[in-house]
């Protein structure tokens, strides 16, 4: 090798260097580049934006190219480094050679592009984008050849690759990037966590209990349902018959009121029956989302939920699964927090039927709900039996003291929170009796 040669071979070395980081880049831009971002560019008509979600939906044979690039690239630099190298300082050169490209391809060819292009990826994606499609058409036979073998030798070892990401996978991602996503306050992080949670939770989980629901018996005297609708605080109230759980239809008080001003007051003379609309019936496993949709569809804001054997097990509104999205929805004829009060001394009264989904929620406590939708349920499957009046539990760090039981159920509890992080002594005794 002549000084003219080692010229050149040092210039090409630099050359090769500049597109094995071109690559390097390549690679962890289309990667790193945000989806949802590269969505919304493609929509407002950025073609540079529709060719990096086309490579993000077939990456196998892009990081192929990329990576068979790189490493043609990595080899030929060693080369010539080799030779210059040996040019210069015979049979050591190779020595030489090898520390120094180490070095230098590490550096300059792999950490510093990546680490620049972590910083902005979507913006170093759009700008290569252009060059990625001669590329993947100029590497496409090669790289196909490259990945068939590469997907047999894996499957000979029954190692078979999945192409899309599950639904859950896909959920789960979502919920990292409400996470990671800081800017948010933490409102809007538990309204986005909640959408997504809208597909997992049964109504069973939010709806009104068949016990505690407010319903008028139409055999009733006309002047006492009337009463009772405008002293109730619903609009749409069931209708029984003969038996509590013999729902017959929903009395909407608006239809109530057209009805006795068409009968100019005289509310003897109404037939309660006619007026109410027919009953809506849900299975109890239905989602919120399903249900969500349903009441869309249907223009309906009201539903009832029975179980398989078709028994009546409670009801559910619009208002319910919106609530469980943005949080409490109160109006001037709400209770704020029904069914509890709070004590002078920091603790709380809680009637037995509060859904632990809304003292969670409400109050900023993190009582599990897998295995219980009340307070009451959760009391029952940590304790293991039915408590009597004037027992108390430590339940996941909360006090629980039983005021009130009626038969098998649970009533009326006192439940003391912990005391602040500072001062929280660690009980790993969780469900112990006291």
């Amino acid at each position: 090798m002549t000084l003219f040669y080692s010229v050149l071979s040092i210039l090409a070395i630099f050359i090769l260097i500049l597109l094995s980081a071109f690559t390097s880049a390549s690679e962890v831009a289309v990667l790193a580049s945000s989806r949802v971002r590269l969505y919304h560019l493609a929509k407002k008509g950025n073609p540079k934006a529709s060719i990096i979600m086309d490579l993000q939906a077939h990456i196998g044979g892009f990081i192929g190219s990329v990576i068979l690039l790189n490493t043609w690239f990595n080899t030929l630099v060693t080369a010539l480094a080799t030779g210059v190298m040996t040019y210069f300082f015979g049979p050591l050169g190779v020595f030489y050679a090898a520390l120094l490209m180490g070095a230098l391809i590490t550096i300059y060819a792999e950490v510093v592009p990546k680490m620049y292009v972590y910083t902005c990826p979507d913006r170093i994606a759009i700008i290569f984008a252009p060059f990625f499609k001669p590329l993947l058409t100029f590497m496409m036979p090669l790289t196909k050849a490259i990945n068939f073998i590469a997907h047999g030798s894996l499957q000979l070892f029954g190692i078979h690759i999945k192409r899309d990401l599950s639904e859950t996978a896909a959920a789960e991602e979502l919920r990292g990037a409400i996470e990671l996503h800081t800017s948010a306050s933490r409102e809007e992080q538990s309204m986005l966590r909640s959408i997504l949670d809208l597909t997992a939770i049964e109504v069973t989980e939010v709806m009104r209990h068949r016990k505690i629901m407010f319903m008028i018996n139409v055999d009733t005297p006309n002047q006492e349902i009337v009463d009772q609708v405008l002293k109730a605080p619903y609009t749409r109230i069931p209708l029984w018959q003969g038996n509590p759980e013999n729902i017959i239809g929903i009395l909407h008080a608006k239809d109530l009121l057209r009805a006795v001003q068409g009968h100019k007051g005289d509310v003897e003379k109404l037939n309660i029956k006619d007026i109410a609309s027919p009953s809506w019936f849900i299975p109890e496993t239905t989602t919120l989302f399903s249900q969500l949709a349903a009441f869309r569809e249907r223009r309906e804001h009201f539903a009832l939920v029975i179980d398989e054997y078709g028994d009546l097990q409670g009801m559910i509104t619009l208002e319910d699964i919106l609530e469980e999205i943005v949080g409490e929805i109160v109006d001037e004829h709400d209770v704020e927090i029904p069914g509890v009060r709070m004590a002078a001394d920091g603790s709380y009264v809680i009637d037995g039927t509060v859904t632990l989904r809304d003292l969670n929620r409400q109050l900023g406590w993190d009582l599990p709900d897998e295995h219980a939708s009340t307070l009451a349920g959760l009391i029952l499957h940590e304790t293991r039996e039915i408590p009597e009046v004037g027992q108390s539990f430590m339940i996941h760090n909360f006090r629980m003291d039983i005021l009130r039981r009626l038969r098998h159920q649970l009533t009326l509890i006192r439940l003391t929170p912990p005391p602040p992080p500072e001062k929280t002594v660690s009980n790993k005794e969780h469900g112990s009796q006291t």
